[in-house]
This record gives C-alpha cells, structure tokens and sequence, in this order.
C-alpha cells in the first residue's frame, strides 16, 4: 500500500513504514503526519508490530518549515497539539514500533523517533534539536521525550548549540538503542520485529502501557501500579502457556 507520503509493506505480522519525501529529507508535513496517523488509529488486523523508517538516506528532518511560518499563534499551538496526539498514539497504541534510522533525525524527526519503542541507528544518523538557531521551540513532543532520555541540563545545551549527534553518541545517551553498520538497520529492525511479534500481545501492551507512565508517578503509585500489571499479565492464558513451554523446553505459542 502506498499512501502519498507514506509506503506500507506488511511482510506476515510485521508492517514496514517508509516516508516518502526524498526532496524534503522526508520532512514532516500534514499530509504525511495524518497518514501515519492514519495506520496507527486502525493497524490491519494481522500486523502485531511495526517498523518506521524513511528513504533516500534519511529517517526524518522534521517539521517542514515552509507549512510553519504559514500559522499564527493559535495555528501553531493547535498544529502541535496534533502532533502529540498523534506521537501518543504512536507509543501508546498498543503497537510495538521499531525506527530504522539513518541520516537526518532531526527536531521532529527526533520527536517522531523518540515516540517508537526500539531505535536503531546506522553511521549516518545525526541527531539534533537545531530549533535555537531558527527563533522557535520543540512542538512534538520532545520536551518530554527527548528530555526524559537526556536530562533537561543537556538538552538545555543540545537546543542552545545545535549541537549534532552521531550514532554511538545517541546510542551512549540513550537517543538509539543500537547502533549498526551502514545497511544494516532496517534488517536488524524487521528481524527485532519478528521477535517482538512472537511475544504474548498483552505483555507487550501492558509493557508499552506502563512503564513510561510509572515514570511520571511517585514511588508508591509505581509500586502499586507493578503489581496491577503482574496480577494482569501472569494470571493469564498466554502466562500460562509461557510457563508450560519454558518446563517443557519448547517455543510458546501465544493466542
């Protein structure tokens, strides 16, 4: 399937995303923010995770410039509003999403990354929050995001300097969680997404449901929320079909 800015492979239970601006370092502009808002809201039945990528050396460069000196204030609020409604659609929708990245991940091409479950990055990534040297702020999201990865003290710096990422800078910060050779990850991210599709699916719902929210409450609340998600999880069917594979050395097989 081919959206107008947005490519959509689904290989067995896995669907692989591809943005298509090639002329815009894949950009982000509105028509390809609500295609891939468009899956999001209603993934096919059959894909269980997915992998977000782009195409002609580059993973995203963010927003597109040209769509925002077009708004006023009240545009601008709204326009990033809908981004992060579409970013928490993305890490909380209950979809393991993988990002093969390479190239420019850079202001909203951070945000977009940064809202997917599983980063992998190839020698040509850059990442960088350049939104000091262009007179405006983060709209996606990445004041939380990027900066709960960070630390605000060091994006404070990454925003004032521009300064530039490479991957084994991003995967020792936090911002990947690989970094591969050239080529390397998209193959390494749909064989992640294998994987992650043979795990119990509400495991993995629960997991991207969870944890990023225990992080925003106190100790206690945190504790107790844990607990809700073990008395969910390991009480159910698939907990029971984990347990009797692992004693009878064989792969489980999860509804």
């Amino acid at each position: 399937m081919t959206d107008k800015y947005l490519e959509i492979e689904i290989k067995d239970e896995v669907a692989v995303l591809t943005m298509t601006r090639p002329h815009k370092r894949n950009a982000m502009c509105d028509e390809l923010l609500t295609e891939i808002d468009t899956f999001f809201r209603s993934p096919p039945k059959e894909v269980k995770v997915a992998v977000l990528t782009g195409m002609a050396g580059h993973y995203c460069s963010g927003l597109d410039l040209s769509e925002h000196v077009s708004r006023d204030a009240e545009g601008t609020m709204r326009h990033s509003r809908a981004w992060h409604e579409v970013m928490d659609r993305i890490q909380y929708g209950g979809l393991p999403v993988v990002s093969a990245m390479f190239g420019a991940v850079i202001g909203g091409g951070l945000e977009l990354a940064t809202a997917t479950h599983v980063r992998i990055a190839e020698p040509s990534t850059i990442f960088q929050l350049p939104e000091g040297r262009r007179g405006i702020y983060v709209g996606g999201g990445a004041s939380v995001r990027v900066g709960r990865i960070l630390g605000a003290d060091r994006m404070v710096e990454m925003m004032l300097t521009g300064r530039k990422y490479t991957a084994d800078e991003g995967l020792a910060l936090g911002l990947t969680h690989y970094s591969v050779g050239e080529g390397e990850a998209l193959e390494m991210a749909i064989d992640l997404a294998r994987k992650i599709a043979k795990n119990a699916p509400l495991s993995n719902y629960v997991m991207i449901q969870a944890l990023s929210r225990i992080e925003d409450m106190a100790k206690a609340d945190g504790l107790f929320t844990e607990s809700l998600c073990a008395a969910l999880t390991q009480t159910s069917p698939d907990a029971v079909e984990g347990l009797a594979a692992f004693l009878e050395k064989r792969a489980p097989t999860f509804s």
